[in-house]
């Protein structure tokens, strides 16, 4: 019996040796995978109350972007939104952007999901955010641009078959007054001003629009403020901070009431 006690203690031991071995290697295989995909071993975590989402390149349609292009698909995001309303530790969403448009349909379906989010969301464009990039910037409750980045705004064009019949401008209109109506909903810009914006001939050489820069949107009334990674964190987490606060004011009322009615059926 003693002989077989044996080998049952030398089988564990080799069983929690091979785990060990195992989580080694998986260390050691993770470390190398960041090495190659970020430059460094170790990727510090953000805080888990703030949920970052970052829209970059193209924002992909029902059709698959070209493998050479960088982008960035309705079908991941969305599920990432659902999350982060349903999910209570997550207290605030703060959105990254450096696009160059995309699909019209896709983006706004996530542009009205960002905007419909009942917890505080903050919007940072870095580098560009255009086309359908800024109702995407203009979705959150607040907006950041750098002074460098640029934002174009211009008529919505179509790929593919296009049928040369009245019908086909009037939904053209439909769909461009879809895009114009969001942006006016959620930023400072009269609707008078983004038509202006959107049919100026003389700002672009090969095509109709205006490209703003960083300041400029702001004066418009686009975005609220002029601001990088810092500014556009602090004003998120005050913006936690209030709701939180809202939230316990509430919470001390409805108790206040509860046991004030519970007093007068006594």
């Amino acid at each position: 019996m003693e002989y077989y006690k044996d080998i049952d203690s030398k089988l564990e031991d080799m069983e929690i040796e091979n785990s060990k071995k195992t989580k080694i290697k998986v260390n050691k295989n993770s470390k190398l995978d960041n090495i190659k995909e970020m430059g460094t071993q170790n990727i510090p975590s953000s805080s888990n109350n703030i949920q970052s989402l970052t829209i970059i390149g193209h924002v992909e349609g029902h059709s698959v972007s070209p493998p050479q292009k960088k982008s960035t698909k309705y079908e991941h995001i969305i599920p990432q939104l659902i999350a982060v309303e349903q999910n209570d530790s997550v207290e605030g969403l703060f959105v990254i952007l450096n696009t160059v448009g995309g699909d019209v349909e896709a983006g706004l379906a996530i542009a009205e999901m960002i905007n419909s989010l009942s917890k505080p969301t903050v919007s940072l464009v870095l580098g560009g955010s255009h086309s359908i990039g800024v109702p995407l910037a203009t979705s959150c409750d607040y907006s950041f641009i750098v002074p460098t980045a640029t934002m174009t705004i211009h008529p919505i064009r179509m790929n593919g078959l296009v049928i040369g019949v009245p019908q086909t401008f009037k939904y053209f209109q439909k769909m461009q007054e879809r895009i114009v109506d969001f942006i006016t909903r959620t930023s400072k810009i009269s609707r008078e001003k983004v038509l202006e914006l959107m049919n100026e001939t003389d700002e672009i050489a090969n095509d109709i629009g205006t490209i703003l820069i960083g300041k400029k949107a702001v004066e418009l009334g686009i975005i609220d403020e002029i601001g990088g990674l810092n500014t556009a964190l602090n004003k998120l987490n005050e913006m936690v901070r209030k709701n939180k606060e809202g939230k316990d004011i509430v919470n001390i009322n409805k108790d206040s009431d509860g046991s004030n009615s519970g007093d007068n059926n006594k």
